[in-house]
Protein backbone atom coordinates (compact mmCIF):
# COMPACT_ATOMS: atom_id res chain seq x y z
CA UNK A 1 0.00 0.00 0.00
CA UNK A 2 1.79 3.25 -1.08
CA UNK A 3 0.27 6.49 0.71
CA UNK A 4 1.65 9.65 -0.13
CA UNK A 5 2.50 12.29 2.41
CA UNK A 6 -0.19 15.09 3.88
CA UNK A 7 0.40 18.28 4.86
CA UNK A 8 -2.30 18.82 7.51
CA UNK A 9 -3.14 21.94 9.93
CA UNK A 10 -1.95 20.79 13.55
CA UNK A 11 -5.93 21.57 14.08
CA UNK A 12 -7.06 18.41 12.40
CA UNK A 13 -4.65 16.40 13.64
CA UNK A 14 -6.27 17.65 17.29
CA UNK A 15 -9.89 17.71 16.67
CA UNK A 16 -9.23 13.88 15.33
CA UNK A 17 -7.80 12.89 18.03
CA UNK A 18 -8.29 15.38 20.84
CA UNK A 19 -10.67 17.80 20.55
CA UNK A 20 -10.70 18.19 24.12
CA UNK A 21 -7.40 19.89 23.84
CA UNK A 22 -8.61 22.45 21.29
CA UNK A 23 -8.92 25.47 24.00
CA UNK A 24 -5.60 24.76 25.23
CA UNK A 25 -3.69 25.75 22.07
CA UNK A 26 -3.72 29.02 20.13
CA UNK A 27 -3.97 30.13 17.05
CA UNK A 28 -0.43 30.46 16.14
CA UNK A 29 -0.35 26.78 17.02
CA UNK A 30 -3.57 25.27 15.35
CA UNK A 31 -1.92 26.80 12.14
CA UNK A 32 0.90 24.92 12.31
CA UNK A 33 1.59 22.92 8.85
CA UNK A 34 2.32 19.56 10.05
CA UNK A 35 3.82 17.05 7.33
CA UNK A 36 2.32 13.83 7.74
CA UNK A 37 4.68 10.67 5.86
CA UNK A 38 1.62 8.39 6.18
CA UNK A 39 -1.13 10.86 5.75
CA UNK A 40 -3.67 11.27 8.32
CA UNK A 41 -5.96 8.36 8.11
CA UNK A 42 -3.64 6.21 9.43
CA UNK A 43 -2.09 8.15 12.33
CA UNK A 44 -2.36 6.54 15.54
CA UNK A 45 -3.47 8.38 18.80
CA UNK A 46 0.04 8.10 20.57
CA UNK A 47 2.04 9.52 17.26
CA UNK A 48 -1.01 12.51 17.20
CA UNK A 49 -0.16 13.15 20.72
CA UNK A 50 3.45 13.35 19.98
CA UNK A 51 3.04 15.60 17.67
CA UNK A 52 0.87 17.98 19.05
CA UNK A 53 3.40 17.90 21.65
CA UNK A 54 6.13 18.90 19.49
CA UNK A 55 4.55 21.82 17.89
CA UNK A 56 3.85 23.37 21.41
CA UNK A 57 7.35 22.76 22.71
CA UNK A 58 8.34 24.46 19.15
CA UNK A 59 6.39 27.51 19.34
CA UNK A 60 7.66 27.91 23.21
CA UNK A 61 10.82 28.02 22.19
CA UNK A 62 10.24 30.25 19.29
CA UNK A 63 8.36 33.02 21.98
CA UNK A 64 11.54 32.97 23.92
CA UNK A 65 13.84 33.52 21.04
CA UNK A 66 12.18 36.67 19.77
Amino acid sequence: MDVEMETVKLERIVMKWFPDMLACLNERELNSMIVLRDGLTILEPEDAMEIIQFSICEHQNSALLH
